[in-house]
């Protein structure tokens, strides 16, 4: 069933398919390095439809973790897509006026190219002989998606977190081509200590014996490695006040053992988010946009404002107090480069305790603020094509 067919009377997309997207035999796909990946290959899926003028088209771009199922159900699932809560008839994300599109990024594996995808010249996967990618990369197979349903300009482009980064990026790559951008949690580059953090997963990763200089499909995964990158991301996602209102010192036992098992509930809930990360992610991918992640940045000449100096997208920009991983400060330096620019941007910064996970948890106050920002973008629209 398509995800078009959706149930009004619960307001929820019903069920949806992952649907996939290839480049024509024989074409290729050229990297920011100058490397070209033999084929494309992107997954993604679709809620909505695409009116006749295709001009009400937005794009969700997801996070590190995330993938092309947003939102509704796969059949015999239970669990819906990650921003299910915002993406439906009446939601932020109103697909009775909208046609939202969502992804799995190059590099992923989550059914687009990447590392663990069959390289076609050995019928093997491509382990680390995967040439790396960045954001910009990212963004330009995405172009390449978007450009086969016949879209000239994105209504917008909206992502929290990484997904920011790309939906920024869109702005700056293709300002012809996106009427307004939505970049939630984010920033423009990665600091020192950001870069650190990806670094020691990484390095996770790769100190697990099973990694196997990234060739392990055929022979065992390295889960301890990747379970402990999880473990270090997710404390970065939470706040010292979500971590203390949810677990405290609280003890799994009346009493401590005095041993090395996980005794306090925050270790178990750690292991548990290692563990369950390992069932659905590839240890490969997660090195591979980590580092995609880091490399990105928009400064030019040590002056962000450069960078938006084509941009014609209209921005809300969005942050949440408690998000120490990408603070608020990050949000209003692109703030302050767009409006040197004199592009028309509001920013909201929203009273959260959830820090960086914010973005996948305040549903309310990000649907009333995305909702107003794209009802008025889709009527400037509507007056911008009536010209």
């Amino acid at each position: 069933m398509n995800a078009k067919n959706i149930d009004k009377y619960t307001k929820e997309p019903g069920l949806v398919e992952l649907k996939y997207f290839n480049l024509p035999e024989g074409e290729m796909f050229l990297l920011e390095s100058g490397l070209k990946l033999p084929e494309l290959k992107i997954a993604y899926e679709t809620y909505g439809k695409l009116n006749a003028r295709k001009s009400n088209a937005v794009l969700i771009c997801h996070a590190l973790s995330g993938d092309a199922h947003a939102a509704g159900y796969y059949r015999g699932e239970k669990k819906p897509g990650w921003w299910h809560e915002m993406i439906g008839p009446g939601k932020a994300f109103d697909t009775d006026k909208y046609f939202v599109v969502c992804s799995n990024i190059i590099g992923g594996c989550k059914g687009s190219s990447g590392p663990n995808s069959l390289d076609p010249r050995t019928g093997k996967p491509y382990g680390l002989s995967f040439p790396l990618v960045t954001i910009k990369d990212m963004v330009n197979a995405q172009k390449v998606l978007i450009d086969s349903f016949g879209i000239k300009r994105l209504l917008s482009v909206c992502g929290g977190s990484m997904g920011g980064m790309q939906a920024l990026q869109w702005a700056v790559l293709y300002p012809d081509a996106v009427a307004s951008c939505i970049p939630i949690a984010t920033t423009y580059k990665h600091s020192a200590q950001q870069i650190a953090f990806s670094e020691v997963g990484r390095q996770a990763i790769m100190s697990d014996p099973a990694w196997n200089g990234g060739d392990y499909y055929e022979k065992g995964h390295p889960s301890a490695g990747l379970a402990v990158a999880r473990m270090i991301g997710h404390i970065t996602y939470m706040s010292n006040e979500s971590m203390e209102k949810k677990f405290g010192r609280v003890l799994k036992k009346e009493k401590l053992g005095y041993e090395f098992t996980s005794e306090f509930e925050v270790e178990g809930y750690l292991r548990y988010r290692g563990d369950s990360f390992v069932k659905r992610f590839d240890a490969n991918s997660y090195l591979y946009i980590t580092k995609a992640m880091d490399y990105f940045d928009l400064q030019k000449d040590d002056k962000l404002s450069k960078a938006f100096k084509e941009v014609a997208s209209r921005f809300m920009v969005i942050s949440f107090s408690s998000d120490w991983l990408y603070p608020s400060f990050q949000s209003k330096e692109i703030v302050k480069a767009l409006k040197m620019n004199g592009i028309d941007v509001t920013f909201c910064e929203i009273s959260s305790d959830y820090g960086h996970d914010a973005f996948l948890l305040e549903f309310e106050e990000e649907t009333k603020l995305i909702k107003h920002f794209l009802n008025t973008t889709h009527r400037r629209q509507k007056g911008h094509n009536d010209k």
